[in-house]
């Protein structure tokens, strides 16, 4: 039976770079980190369903409480130090579970919305939007109507606005967040520049390819 549920689907944006630069051991301890954090993040009726790889999808019998975990999650992601950004998409429609599983075209276009969410920020359907009990607690920036693989009409996508905690820089290697200057490399050269280890300094500055 369907019912109608609230979805994110979130990832880290970086994970290729910081598995090239740091390798796969590091990337492990990245995603047992991040699913941590999502587990600390998740409000009222909202779970984590499951992740693959570091993409976790999360559900949701209440929309409200989604962008409230939604909100908590970028937060506590942004203040991690040498952590990632992440990016995702939140939907809200009809749902189909099937031996533990979710299927249906709202799973579908939050997928191709996640994909299409910049570093650092999640968007939103309108229909999500339009599902909260109060929208005007929150802060949304229209980004246009957008075309999805296999979706016959175009939809409105929104930004949902979340001020970040603090100040963080993003080593130009790894892409991990620095958060910590007292304990970071910065560039000899470039005061606004810090890395989240020597090795990725040095491969700044010995102008290799960054992953």
């Amino acid at each position: 039976m369907e019912q109608d549920l609230a979805i994110l689907i979130a990832d880290l944006s970086g994970y290729t770079a910081l598995t090239e630069t740091h390798g796969s051991f590091t990337a492990a301890d990245m995603v047992d980190k991040y699913v941590q954090i999502v587990k600390e993040s998740l409000v009222g009726k909202t779970e984590l369903h499951q992740c693959i790889g570091d993409e976790v999808l999360i559900v949701s019998s209440s929309p409200d409480h989604m962008i409230n975990t939604a909100i908590m999650l970028m937060k506590r992601s942004s203040i991690e130090h040498n952590f990632l950004q992440i990016h995702g998409g939140l939907h809200y429609g009809k749902i189909l579970k099937h031996n533990n599983n979710y299927f249906g075209a709202t799973i579908n276009l939050t997928s191709r919305i996640a994909s299409k969410a910049s570093k650092g920020t999640f968007w939103c359907s309108d229909q999500f939007v339009n599902s909260l009990s109060d929208k005007t607690g929150f802060s949304f920036q229209s980004k246009g109507k957008h075309s999805f693989k296999n979706v016959s009409e175009e939809s409105e996508v929104l930004e949902l606005i979340i001020e970040s905690p603090e100040p963080f820089y993003i080593d130009p290697v790894c892409r991990m967040l620095v958060n910590k200057k007292e304990i970071a490399f910065q560039h000899p050269d470039e005061d606004s520049i810090f890395f989240c280890s020597l090795h990725c300094l040095n491969i700044y500055k010995n102008g290799k390819s960054v992953p």
